[in-house]
Protein backbone atom coordinates (compact mmCIF):
# COMPACT_ATOMS: atom_id res chain seq x y z
CA UNK A 1 0.00 0.00 0.00
CA UNK A 2 1.44 3.37 -1.03
CA UNK A 3 1.98 6.14 1.47
CA UNK A 4 -0.14 9.27 1.19
CA UNK A 5 1.68 12.20 -0.46
CA UNK A 6 2.03 14.09 2.82
CA UNK A 7 3.96 11.17 4.35
CA UNK A 8 6.57 10.81 1.59
CA UNK A 9 10.12 11.66 2.64
CA UNK A 10 10.65 14.13 -0.20
CA UNK A 11 7.55 16.05 0.87
CA UNK A 12 8.76 16.61 4.44
CA UNK A 13 9.91 20.10 5.42
CA UNK A 14 12.04 18.59 8.18
CA UNK A 15 13.95 16.46 5.67
CA UNK A 16 14.55 19.41 3.35
CA UNK A 17 15.96 21.38 6.31
CA UNK A 18 17.98 18.42 7.59
CA UNK A 19 19.55 17.53 4.24
CA UNK A 20 20.28 21.20 3.51
CA UNK A 21 21.95 21.47 6.90
CA UNK A 22 24.12 18.45 6.07
CA UNK A 23 25.14 20.03 2.75
CA UNK A 24 25.86 23.36 4.47
CA UNK A 25 28.01 21.59 7.06
CA UNK A 26 30.05 19.98 4.27
CA UNK A 27 30.71 23.42 2.79
CA UNK A 28 31.68 24.85 6.17
CA UNK A 29 33.88 21.83 6.98
CA UNK A 30 35.89 22.53 3.83
CA UNK A 31 36.11 26.29 4.48
CA UNK A 32 36.93 25.95 8.18
CA UNK A 33 39.61 23.30 7.75
CA UNK A 34 42.25 25.98 7.14
CA UNK A 35 41.20 27.67 10.41
CA UNK A 36 41.27 24.38 12.31
CA UNK A 37 37.71 25.03 13.54
CA UNK A 38 34.55 22.96 13.56
CA UNK A 39 31.28 24.66 12.64
CA UNK A 40 30.23 24.77 16.31
CA UNK A 41 33.53 26.41 17.24
CA UNK A 42 33.16 28.87 14.36
CA UNK A 43 29.76 30.11 15.51
CA UNK A 44 31.09 30.55 19.06
CA UNK A 45 33.94 32.61 17.58
CA UNK A 46 31.46 34.70 15.57
CA UNK A 47 29.57 35.55 18.76
CA UNK A 48 32.79 36.47 20.60
CA UNK A 49 34.16 38.49 17.67
CA UNK A 50 30.96 40.55 17.83
CA UNK A 51 31.19 41.01 21.60
CA UNK A 52 33.94 39.61 23.76
CA UNK A 53 33.64 38.76 27.45
CA UNK A 54 30.21 37.09 27.45
CA UNK A 55 28.88 34.62 29.97
CA UNK A 56 28.32 31.02 28.94
CA UNK A 57 24.56 31.58 29.21
CA UNK A 58 24.73 34.66 26.95
CA UNK A 59 26.59 32.64 24.31
CA UNK A 60 24.09 29.81 24.72
CA UNK A 61 21.13 32.14 24.24
CA UNK A 62 22.68 33.58 21.10
CA UNK A 63 23.38 30.15 19.60
CA UNK A 64 20.26 28.34 20.89
CA UNK A 65 22.50 25.92 22.83
CA UNK A 66 22.22 24.81 26.45
CA UNK A 67 25.21 24.94 28.79
CA UNK A 68 25.51 21.13 28.82
CA UNK A 69 26.25 21.27 25.08
CA UNK A 70 28.27 24.46 25.18
CA UNK A 71 30.56 23.76 28.15
CA UNK A 72 32.50 20.83 26.62
CA UNK A 73 32.86 22.81 23.39
CA UNK A 74 34.24 25.83 25.25
CA UNK A 75 36.63 23.61 27.22
CA UNK A 76 38.08 22.21 23.98
CA UNK A 77 38.40 25.73 22.57
CA UNK A 78 40.17 26.85 25.74
CA UNK A 79 42.61 23.94 25.46
CA UNK A 80 43.37 24.95 21.87
CA UNK A 81 44.20 28.48 23.04
CA UNK A 82 41.30 30.38 21.44
CA UNK A 83 39.58 31.59 24.61
CA UNK A 84 39.64 31.69 28.38
CA UNK A 85 36.90 30.84 30.86
CA UNK A 86 36.94 32.60 34.22
CA UNK A 87 34.43 32.72 37.06
CA UNK A 88 32.82 36.13 37.45
CA UNK A 89 34.07 37.99 40.53
CA UNK A 90 30.61 39.21 41.50
CA UNK A 91 28.84 35.88 40.88
CA UNK A 92 30.79 32.61 41.10
CA UNK A 93 28.01 30.79 39.23
CA UNK A 94 28.74 32.75 36.06
CA UNK A 95 31.62 31.90 33.75
CA UNK A 96 32.95 34.70 31.55
CA UNK A 97 34.30 33.62 28.17
CA UNK A 98 36.92 35.86 26.55
CA UNK A 99 39.03 35.60 23.44
CA UNK A 100 42.77 35.16 23.68
CA UNK A 101 45.11 36.99 21.31
CA UNK A 102 45.14 33.84 19.17
CA UNK A 103 41.33 33.87 19.09
CA UNK A 104 41.18 37.53 18.13
CA UNK A 105 43.79 37.03 15.40
CA UNK A 106 41.75 34.23 13.86
CA UNK A 107 39.04 36.77 12.93
CA UNK A 108 41.12 38.11 10.05
CA UNK A 109 41.83 34.62 8.72
CA UNK A 110 38.07 33.88 8.74
CA UNK A 111 37.09 36.86 6.59
CA UNK A 112 36.63 34.77 3.44
CA UNK A 113 34.30 32.20 4.97
CA UNK A 114 31.01 34.03 4.20
CA UNK A 115 32.11 34.61 0.60
CA UNK A 116 32.97 30.92 0.27
CA UNK A 117 29.49 29.97 1.49
CA UNK A 118 27.87 32.40 -0.92
CA UNK A 119 29.89 30.98 -3.84
CA UNK A 120 28.98 27.42 -2.86
CA UNK A 121 25.28 28.35 -2.65
CA UNK A 122 25.45 29.87 -6.14
CA UNK A 123 22.67 32.33 -5.28
CA UNK A 124 22.44 36.09 -5.41
CA UNK A 125 22.85 38.11 -2.23
CA UNK A 126 19.15 38.99 -2.45
CA UNK A 127 18.15 35.33 -2.70
CA UNK A 128 20.29 34.38 0.29
CA UNK A 129 18.96 37.27 2.38
CA UNK A 130 15.41 36.21 1.52
CA UNK A 131 16.05 32.57 2.41
CA UNK A 132 17.67 33.64 5.69
CA UNK A 133 14.69 35.85 6.61
CA UNK A 134 12.24 33.03 5.84
CA UNK A 135 14.24 30.60 7.98
CA UNK A 136 14.40 33.09 10.86
CA UNK A 137 10.61 33.53 10.72
CA UNK A 138 10.12 29.75 10.64
CA UNK A 139 12.52 29.31 13.59
CA UNK A 140 10.65 31.92 15.62
CA UNK A 141 7.29 30.24 14.96
CA UNK A 142 8.64 26.79 15.75
CA UNK A 143 10.24 28.04 18.99
CA UNK A 144 6.96 29.65 19.98
CA UNK A 145 5.03 26.46 19.35
CA UNK A 146 7.59 23.90 20.56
Amino acid sequence: MALPEHQLLDNQLCFALYSTSLAMNKVYRKLLRKLDLTYSQYIVMLVLWERDGLTVSEIGERLFLDSATLTPLLKRMELSGLLTRLRAENDERQVIVSLTKQGRNLKEKAQDVPTGVMCAADCSVEQLVGIKKELEMLRAKLNTNA
